[in-house]
């Protein structure tokens, strides 16, 4: 279907973005386009002020609109304690848990050779800068449970351990509430690799 040109631009705009599909897209450019236009205004301001006001923490890079971040600012949290993750939705998914109280470092990607992704392109000069200083004991290994998250944790462990730094790697396996006939090998592989005694 032809499209006029404002309405295509804007269904253009919303296919660009990651999970939407085309029909998604054009759901939403008619919901924009249904909305009062304070509402859209807002929508827009929002937008807008997002991308003016959010940055990267100079220490741990992830999105802040204050620099050092509010996390890397904390006194009360534990600055012995580094848990490096992927991407900064990933530090989101570990503050819900409510239970870990040290920092965090961000890389912004994982290594993958064959997309051009080699150390260079991640925070990783960024983290060993950071361990310098002699005040960090542990390294949370928490990228995700993918060849390019475990390529990613092994390369990492290597640089770490000669710094007599701990390295650690959080566990995969079954998820709670989850049913042992619905997961696949590899899940309940490493769901035995990192049993614990009870």
């Amino acid at each position: 279907m032809q499209y006029i040109a404002p309405l295509a631009q804007l269904i253009e705009h919303f296919r660009a973005l990651p999970g939407i599909g085309a029909k998604t897209a054009v759901r939403l450019a008619y919901h924009v386009l249904d909305m009062e236009p304070a509402k859209a205004q807002a929508l827009a301001q929002a937008i807008l002020e997002a991308k003016e006001k959010i940055g990267y923490c100079s220490t741990c890079f992830n999105l802040t609109d204050q620099d050092p971040c509010q996390i890397c600012a904390s006194e009360k949290r534990d600055h012995s304690i580094i848990c490096v993750v992927e991407q900064p939705q990933d530090v989101a998914a570990m503050e819900r848990m409510r239970d870990y109280q040290g920092v965090y470092h961000v890389l912004h990607g994982a290594l993958s050779p064959l997309e051009g992704v080699g150390p260079d392109q991640l925070r990783i000069k960024e983290l060993l800068a950071r361990l310098m200083d002699n005040t960090v004991k542990e390294v949370i290994m928490a990228t995700n449970p993918s060849v390019e998250g475990e390529a990613t944790a092994m390369y990492l462990a290597k640089l770490l351990k000669p710094l007599g730094i701990r390295v650690t790697r959080i566990a995969h396996g079954l998820p709670m509430g989850g049913d042992l006939e619905y997961a696949d090998e590899v899940t309940l592989a490493k769901a035995m690799e990192n049993r614990r005694e009870i």
